[in-house]
C-alpha cells in the first residue's frame, strides 16, 4: 500500500487497520501524529491513558526552537496569552552569575495547557484520539498489534519515561548517572523584569534548582539532581530546593509533583522494524539543561513521519533522519555533560558567558534547541577556569 491509502481490513477484532497508531499523546505523541497525517497516512490514532486537559510534571519551559517545529507542522497559537520571557539568569555551582537576554524569547505555559492545544491542532488535522492504556505489543513482519485489538501498519511509542514500547522492544530504563529526578511545583513570582532563573548546585552536584515566571503572576519552581544510585526522598529534594532558592517561601508552593528524567547520554535504538520511539521514551533528554520539549517535538515530527511514509521501515528510516537533523547536536551536548560534571567548568562556563555574548549564545543554543560546541566557546570556557584547576583536569 502506497502511503495515504486505506488497504485492505485485516484488523483485529472487528477493528480495522490504522496506518499509524502513536501511543503518548503528550508533545512527542502529538508531533507524530501532525506529522504523520501531513506525511499523507489517512488513519492515524493517538492514544493517551489520560483525558485532557491533563497536568504533567515539568519545567513548563517552552523554547523557541520547539515553536520552529511547531510552525513546520503548521501549528500556530500554542504559547498565545503568555507572555515573552527576554531573559535567562544563569548561577554557577561558586556562586558567579551571567543574565543576558535570550537570542530569542522563551515561554513558560503549563503543560496541562500546552499540551491541550497541541492534541487539539493533532485531532483538527485529521488524528483520532482515544483514551487507552496500552500494556501489550505483538511486533508482527506486516502489522502491529496492541492489547489484541488495536493494529496498525507502524507504531509510535511516545509514552514518556516509563514506555511500555520501549520495554517491549526490549530496552531497560536508563541506569543512575543517565537518569535524574526532579520535583516541580507553582509559587507567587518574583518581583522585578521577568527572567527565567537557573542556579545550580555546588552541594549534589550535577543538580540545580529553577525558576520560570508564567506571566500569571505565578512561577514554575523547582529542583532536580542526577541519581547516583542512592534513593532521593520528597524532603531531599523540596530541602535543595529551599535552600537553593531562598527567595521562595516554601509555604507558597502547590501542586507538587515529581518525575525522572531520562538523559539523552544514554539512549536505546530509535526502534526496531514498524516500531520506534520518540521524546522521552527514547531518553531525549537535554543532559545539560534538562529541557525535553524540542526533543519531544523534534523527534516526535520525525518519528511519526517514517512511520507514515515507510511503515515496514519505520525504525530503518526514522534513525537515518534523527541522525541526519540531531546527530552531531547530542553528541556534543553529550560531551557538554561529560564537561560540566566538573564544577570549575560549570564556573567557567558563567564566566565567559558573562564575557562574551557569542559564547553565552553558544551555550544557550546548546542547551535549549540544536546548537554545537565550537572551538571559540571551548577557548573561552578554558580561558575563564582557574589556573589551578586546569593543570589538575
Amino acid at each position: 500500500m502506497g502511503k495515504g491509502g486505506r488497504g485492505e481490513d485485516w484488523g483485529v477484532g472487528g477493528d480495522t487497520v490504522w496506518d499509524v497508531v502513536v501511543v503518548g499523546a503528550g508533545p512527542a505523541g502529538a508531533a507524530a501524529a501532525l506529522a504523520a497525517r501531513r506525511a499523507g497516512a489517512a488513519r492515524v490514532l493517538l492514544l493517551d491513558r489520560y483525558d485532557f486537559p491533563r497536568d504533567k510534571a515539568c519545567g513548563d519551559g517552552i523554547a523557541a526552537h520547539a515553536l520552529d517545529v511547531l510552525a513546520e507542522l503548521g501549528v500556530t497559537g500554542a504559547v498565545d496569552g503568555y507572555p515573552p520571557l527576554p531573559a535567562l539568569r544563569l548561577v554557577g555551582p561558586g556562586g558567579g552569575a551571567v543574565a543576558r537576554a535570550l537570542p530569542r524569547p522563551a515561554y513558560t505555559v503549563p503543560r496541562r495547557v500546552f499540551d491541550a492545544r497541541l492534541v487539539r491542532a493533532a485531532v483538527g488535522a485529521g488524528a483520532e484520539l482515544r483514551r487507552h492504556t496500552v500494556r501489550r505489543v505483538e511486533a508482527g513482519v506486516d502489522r502491529v498489534v496492541l492489547d489484541g485489538e488495536l493494529t496498525a501498519r507502524a507504531v509510535v511509542g511516545a509514552d514518556g519515561a516509563g514506555s511500555v514500547l520501549r520495554r517491549a522492544l526490549g530496552y531497560p530504563v536508563n541506569p543512575d548517572r543517565h537518569l535524574a529526578l526532579a520535583i516541580r511545583g507553582y509559587a507567587p513570582a518574583p518581583p522585578g523584569p521577568p527572567e527565567q532563573l537557573i542556579v545550580t548546585s555546588a552541594a549534589r552536584w550535577p543538580a540545580y534548582a529553577w525558576v520560570f515566571p508564567i506571566g500569571d503572576g505565578r512561577a514554575n519552581v523547582g529542583y532536580g539532581e542526577v541519581l547516583r544510585g542512592e534513593p532521593l526522598t520528597r524532603a531531599h529534594l523540596l530541602d535543595r530546593m529551599a535552600a537553593l532558592l531562598p527567595d521562595t517561601d516554601p509555604a507558597t508552593v502547590t501542586d507538587l509533583r515529581a518525575h525522572h528524567l531520562p538523559l539523552s547520554t544514554h539512549r536505546p535504538a530509535p526502534g526496531q522494524g514498524r516500531v520506534v520511539l520518540a521524546g522521552d521514551a527514547l531518553s531525549l533528554i537535554n543532559p545539560f539543561t534538562g529541557e525535553g520539549i524540542f526533543y519531544a517535538l523534534r523527534s516526535g515530527a520525525l518519528a511519526g513521519a517514517a512511520a507514515a511514509d515507510a511503515p515496514a521501515e519505520a525504525a530503518r528510516r526514522y534513525a537515518a533522519a534523527l541522525r541526519a537533523r540531531l546527530g552531531a547536536h547530542l553528541r556534543h551536548s553529550s560531551a557538554a555533560a561529560w564537561l560540566a560534571r566538573r564544577q570549575w567548568v560549570v564556573d567557567a562556563v558563567v564566566g565567559a558567558a558573562g564575557r562574551d555574548e557569542r559564547v553565552y549564545r553558544t551555550v544557550v543554543e546548546l542547551g535549549l534547541g540544536d546548537g554545537r560546541l565550537d572551538a571559540r566557546t571551548l577557548g573561552a570556557i578554558a580561558a575563564a577556569a582557574p589556573r589551578r584547576r586546569r593543570a589538575n583536569g
